[in-house]
């Protein structure tokens, strides 16, 4: 990958950060984690990237890079779905991971999304510490109610 001349940085929303702020601001905060990577790591000054933004909105926690935002982003632009590709791929390969920090969920499988199999296992084990108690299944799994 380094040898093509591709950087990405990456960043991570946590549970507890979502459930704290909520979930557009901490993608907010995610995503200028991963610029702020990616420039430390490039040393590229912020006023000369241009910032494709996936949806409709700034980062305002950027305001310092140029940035456009486009609706429906990897559908439009290289760059965005390749991005959306990287991010994927790291969000499985931690989805993995905590399938062997918390089995019996199934993570691996379904990778944390709201499927059948997951709400089953959340119901049947409750929440574990990665699971947003924002998140209504997980409330409901909390307080003993099935789904």
């Amino acid at each position: 990958m380094l040898d093509s001349g591709v950087r990405f940085g990456f960043g991570f929303a946590h549970p507890g950060e979502i459930d704290r702020e909520n979930i557009l601001e901490a993608t907010f905060n995610a995503m200028g984690t991963a610029v702020r990577r990616l420039l430390m790591y490039t040393g590229a000054a912020p006023s000369s990237a241009l910032l494709l933004v996936d949806g409709p909105h700034r980062i305002k926690r950027l305001d310092s890079c140029p940035q456009q935002p486009l609706v429906d982003g990897d559908a439009k632009s290289l760059s965005i779905a390749a991005a959306s590709i990287y991010a994927k791929v790291v969000r499985d390969r931690w989805m993995q991971v905590l399938d062997r920090r918390h089995p019996g969920y199934g993570l691996a499988g379904h990778k944390g999304y709201g499927t059948a199999a997951h709400l089953e296992a959340l119901n049947r084990l409750g929440p574990s510490a990665q699971h947003r108690q924002s998140f209504a299944p997980v409330r409901a799994a909390r307080a003993g109610v099935p789904r």
